[in-house]
Protein backbone atom coordinates (compact mmCIF):
# COMPACT_ATOMS: atom_id res chain seq x y z
CA UNK A 1 0.00 0.00 0.00
CA UNK A 2 1.61 3.36 -1.18
CA UNK A 3 1.84 6.23 1.79
CA UNK A 4 -0.12 8.68 1.30
CA UNK A 5 1.67 12.22 1.02
CA UNK A 6 0.09 14.67 3.41
CA UNK A 7 2.19 17.62 2.31
CA UNK A 8 -0.11 19.05 0.14
CA UNK A 9 -3.19 18.56 2.50
CA UNK A 10 -1.41 19.24 5.85
CA UNK A 11 -2.38 23.05 7.52
CA UNK A 12 0.69 25.14 7.99
CA UNK A 13 0.14 25.37 11.45
CA UNK A 14 3.12 28.04 12.41
CA UNK A 15 1.49 30.54 9.27
CA UNK A 16 -2.35 29.32 11.56
CA UNK A 17 -0.40 30.15 14.90
CA UNK A 18 0.50 33.60 13.58
CA UNK A 19 -2.49 35.18 12.53
CA UNK A 20 -4.21 37.76 14.70
CA UNK A 21 -7.63 35.81 14.65
CA UNK A 22 -5.76 32.50 16.24
CA UNK A 23 -4.44 34.70 18.92
CA UNK A 24 -8.00 36.56 19.02
CA UNK A 25 -9.87 33.16 19.40
CA UNK A 26 -6.79 32.22 21.90
CA UNK A 27 -7.20 34.98 24.12
CA UNK A 28 -11.65 35.03 24.13
CA UNK A 29 -10.97 31.40 25.46
CA UNK A 30 -8.44 32.78 27.85
CA UNK A 31 -11.01 35.20 29.18
CA UNK A 32 -13.89 33.07 30.33
CA UNK A 33 -11.69 29.47 30.96
CA UNK A 34 -9.09 31.23 33.55
CA UNK A 35 -11.72 33.20 35.77
CA UNK A 36 -14.22 30.63 35.57
CA UNK A 37 -11.76 27.65 37.03
CA UNK A 38 -11.00 30.20 39.43
CA UNK A 39 -14.38 30.97 40.53
CA UNK A 40 -15.21 27.42 40.18
CA UNK A 41 -12.40 26.13 42.53
CA UNK A 42 -13.46 29.26 44.96
CA UNK A 43 -16.77 28.21 44.99
CA UNK A 44 -16.64 24.51 45.25
CA UNK A 45 -13.77 24.47 47.86
CA UNK A 46 -15.77 27.52 49.94
CA UNK A 47 -18.25 24.85 51.47
CA UNK A 48 -15.80 22.63 53.15
CA UNK A 49 -13.98 25.70 54.51
CA UNK A 50 -16.93 27.51 56.01
CA UNK A 51 -18.09 24.36 57.64
CA UNK A 52 -14.25 23.87 59.05
CA UNK A 53 -14.20 27.13 60.17
CA UNK A 54 -17.47 28.25 60.86
CA UNK A 55 -19.50 25.68 61.96
CA UNK A 56 -21.82 27.17 63.69
CA UNK A 57 -22.59 29.75 61.00
CA UNK A 58 -23.15 26.90 59.05
CA UNK A 59 -25.63 25.62 60.91
CA UNK A 60 -28.06 27.98 61.01
CA UNK A 61 -31.41 26.96 60.15
CA UNK A 62 -33.29 29.25 57.50
CA UNK A 63 -35.94 26.69 56.58
CA UNK A 64 -37.10 23.89 59.06
CA UNK A 65 -34.29 21.83 59.28
CA UNK A 66 -32.56 23.31 56.78
CA UNK A 67 -28.94 24.96 57.51
CA UNK A 68 -26.93 27.25 55.34
CA UNK A 69 -24.64 24.08 55.11
CA UNK A 70 -27.46 22.35 53.02
CA UNK A 71 -28.56 25.48 50.91
CA UNK A 72 -25.29 25.85 49.96
CA UNK A 73 -24.02 22.89 48.81
CA UNK A 74 -27.57 22.72 46.95
CA UNK A 75 -25.94 26.08 45.65
CA UNK A 76 -23.26 23.96 44.03
CA UNK A 77 -25.51 22.14 41.87
CA UNK A 78 -27.43 24.87 40.32
CA UNK A 79 -23.80 27.00 40.08
CA UNK A 80 -22.24 23.85 38.15
CA UNK A 81 -25.36 24.45 35.50
CA UNK A 82 -25.21 27.96 35.28
CA UNK A 83 -21.59 27.19 34.84
CA UNK A 84 -22.55 25.47 31.79
CA UNK A 85 -25.12 27.66 30.20
CA UNK A 86 -22.30 30.11 30.14
CA UNK A 87 -19.78 27.63 28.89
CA UNK A 88 -22.11 26.15 25.95
CA UNK A 89 -22.98 30.09 24.93
CA UNK A 90 -19.23 31.22 24.89
CA UNK A 91 -18.61 27.97 23.36
CA UNK A 92 -20.75 28.89 20.51
CA UNK A 93 -18.74 32.44 19.80
CA UNK A 94 -15.73 30.57 20.22
CA UNK A 95 -16.78 28.20 16.95
CA UNK A 96 -17.98 30.86 14.97
CA UNK A 97 -14.56 32.17 15.54
CA UNK A 98 -12.15 28.95 14.61
CA UNK A 99 -14.78 28.52 11.57
CA UNK A 100 -13.89 31.95 10.36
CA UNK A 101 -9.91 31.35 11.07
CA UNK A 102 -10.28 27.65 9.46
CA UNK A 103 -12.45 29.05 6.74
CA UNK A 104 -9.01 31.97 5.56
CA UNK A 105 -6.77 28.80 5.28
CA UNK A 106 -8.73 25.82 3.72
CA UNK A 107 -10.80 27.40 1.07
Amino acid sequence: MPEKNNTETAPDWDRIAADPDFAALKSAKRRFIIPATIFFLVYYMALPVLVGFWPELMKTEVLGKVNIAYLFALSQFLMTWIICAMYVKAAKRWDIMNEALLAKFFR
